[in-house]
């Protein structure tokens, strides 16, 4: 029913996953360091076709203090600015709703539950043109206020039904217990359930800033210009009429997935914790 592990392989097969190990690890990675050459190459190389050859001269220094010369800075302050709020939103909210669907036992829980879920599966492309369109009406068309709600309101169900399940998977016996002492239901949620969610939290944090952070679609879709756009949609600002400056995109490509990629090594214990909590059970 499930794989052999590999120790319990012939010493062929051990070999050959040896060897094979490296080169799919490479092949994996060739994006990657792609871009990283890219981004310390000349704008000469691209000009003459020299894409994947040895770099004529390595201008890493010079690449990277013109993405930072330019509106690079700002386009990463509007991700923080939208990233942020959107995370602490998404998670506050569904940490309310989870307590209130995981815990209450009341007519339509179920709906309204599959009514967060059903919003996970609607393709958000037939969303395009109504929601500019509301942003509009709203006056929140090209600002970054209109991109947190949204986003906000996009993320809660998925955030929803992952708190949901994990409050489910709590001892109810601790609610019990606190409503015999007579513990208001604000303070259960305040002092005892919210505790326990801290896993949790700290994984779905993760989670939803990096679905924010790597958002494109609607970067371009609901902003335009410095003042709103994040950093996503920045990167394209190198991209002159006639030509690609792909040096430049390539340096501004990696300054932005620092931010995303230092998170989870900070938040990795409390990730892997939030994954795993209750999978024994």
């Amino acid at each position: 029913m499930f794989p052999k592990p590999i120790e319990k392989s012939s010493r062929a097969w051990q070999l050959g996953y040896q060897a094979l190990l490296p080169i799919v690890m490479l092949l994996w990675l060739a994006p990657l360091l792609a871009v990283a050459l890219f981004s310390i190459r000349p704008d000469s190389d691209f000009l003459v076709g020299n894409y994947w050859g040895w770099p004529s001269s390595f201008e890493m220094i010079k690449n990277y203090s013109m993405v930072f010369g330019s509106a690079m800075p700002r386009y990463i302050m509007n991700s923080f600015l939208i990233t942020i709020p959107t995370v602490i939103g998404a998670v506050a909210l569904s940490c309310m709703t989870g307590f209130a669907l995981g815990v209450y036992k009341f007519r339509g829980n179920l709906l309204i539950f599959f009514m967060f879920i059903a919003g996970n599966f609607v393709p958000f492309q037939i969303l395009m043109v109504p929601v500019r369109d509301l942003t509009l009406d709203m006056g929140l068309y090209n600002t970054k206020t209109g991109l947190v709600l949204f986003h906000i309101a996009f993320q809660t169900g998925f955030c929803t039904l992952f708190m949901r399940n994990f409050i489910k998977a709590l001892p109810y016996e601790l609610i019990e217990a606190a409503r015999v002492e007579g513990i208001a239901e604000w303070r259960i949620f305040w002092y005892v359930v919210l505790p326990l969610m801290k896993p949790a939290i700290a994984a779905l944090s993760v989670l939803i800033f990096t679905f924010i952070w790597n958002d494109y679609f609607w970067a371009i879709v609901l902003t335009q210009g410095e003042n709103a756009q994040p950093v996503t949609a920045g990167i394209t600002s190198f991209n002159a009429q006639f030509r690609a400056m792909y040096h430049l995109m390539s340096a501004g490509s990696i300054i932005a997935a620092l931010p995303p990629v230092l998170m989870f090594f900070l938040m990795q214990k409390h990730f892997i914790a939030g994954l795993t909590l209750g999978a024994v059970k």
